[in-house]
C-alpha cells in the first residue's frame, strides 16, 4: 500500500472517530453558535413569546382552582425503598390531613412520593412536569386534570411560587437547590410575601448550613436574620406543625 493511500485511510478513520464521539451537548453548542441572520433571530424570538404566554395562561387558569397547596421538592433519583422517599410520602399525607394539597415536579423519586402521599390522604395532588434526563414520564399519583407540562423552566418556577403556601425541601440535587435558593431570595428581597420553607433531614442539610453560616454570614454576604427564613426538621410531624403554626396567624392566598 502506498504512503498516500495509508494517509488517506488514517484521515478517513480520524474523521469517522470525530463524528462518533460528538455528543448531544456538542451538537447543541454547534447549533447555538451557528450564525443566524437578524431576521431569523427576530422571527424565532417573536414566536417564542406566544409559546411562553400560552404556558403562563394555561398555568394560571388551571392552578387558580386548586386551593391551598404546599410544594414538595427533592431528587428525581430517590428510590421507593429509600428512607427519604418514605419520609416525603408521610409529609405529604400529613399535609393533606391539615387541609393542604401537594404540588410536585410530577416526576419520579421524591416527587412521586409527594403525590403518592397526597393521593393516599385524599388531598389535591398536582404535578408540574418538564422533560429532564431523569424525569421521562409523569408519576401515576397525580390527580386527573392536574398534570401540567412545561417547556420553560422559568414559567414552571413562577407557578410553584405563585400557587404554593410553602415549600418542603427534601434531599436533592442542583434542581432542588435552585428552587430552595430562589424562594429564599424572593422572600429576602421582599418580592413576595414570606411563607414557610422547611428543609427535611438535618444530617443531609448540615454541610450546606455550615457553609451558609461560616462563609456567607462570616463574609457579610447575608444578614443574621436571613437564617430565620427557613426551618430545618427531621420528621413529618415537625414539618407540618411549622405550617400549621404559621398559618394560624395568616390568611391563605396566592403569593402575588
Amino acid at each position: 500500500m502506498t504512503k498516500n493511500k495509508v494517509n488517506t485511510k488514517k484521515s478517513t478513520l480520524y474523521k469517522s472517530e470525530k463524528i462518533k464521539i460528538m455528543t448531544n451537548d456538542d451538537r447543541k453548542i454547534r447549533e447555538k453558535l451557528k450564525q443566524k441572520t437578524w431576521n431569523e433571530i427576530k422571527t424565532n424570538d417573536s414566536w417564542a413569546i406566544f409559546k411562553i404566554m400560552a404556558e403562563f395562561v394555561d398555568g394560571y387558569e388551571r392552578l387558580s382552582k386548586i386551593g391551598p397547596c404546599v410544594s414538595i421538592f427533592g431528587s428525581a433519583r430517590t428510590k421507593p425503598e429509600h428512607k427519604y422517599y418514605k419520609l416525603a410520602e408521610d409529609v405529604a399525607y400529613q399535609l393533606t390531613q391539615s387541609g393542604f394539597g401537594v404540588i410536585t415536579g410530577g416526576g419520579p423519586g421524591i416527587m412521586e412520593a409527594g403525590n403518592k402521599g397526597a393521593n393516599r390522604g385524599k388531598g389535591t395532588s398536582v404535578g408540574l412536569n418538564i422533560e429532564l434526563p431523569f424525569e421521562q414520564h409523569d408519576n401515576p399519583w397525580i390527580d386527573p386534570g392536574k398534570s401540567l407540562d412545561f417547556d420553560y423552566f422559568f414559567v414552571r418556577k413562577v407557578m410553584f411560587v405563585k400557587y404554593s403556601q410553602g415549600f418542603v425541601v427534601m434531599p436533592g440535587g442542583f434542581g432542588t437547590m435552585d428552587e430552595l435558593f430562589e424562594a429564599i431570595t424572593l422572600i429576602q428581597t421582599h418580592k413576595i410575601a414570606r411563607f414557610p420553607i422547611v428543609l427535611v433531614g438535618k444530617k443531609f442539610w448540615a454541610g450546606l448550613l455550615d457553609w451558609i453560616k461560616n462563609t456567607l454570614l462570616e463574609e457579610g454576604n447575608i444578614s443574621p436574620e436571613d437564617l430565620n427564613l427557613f426551618r430545618v426538621v427531621d420528621t413529618a410531624e415537625e414539618a407540618v406543625e411549622h405550617f400549621n403554626k404559621f398559618y394560624a396567624k395568616y390568611q391563605l392566598k396566592p403569593n402575588f
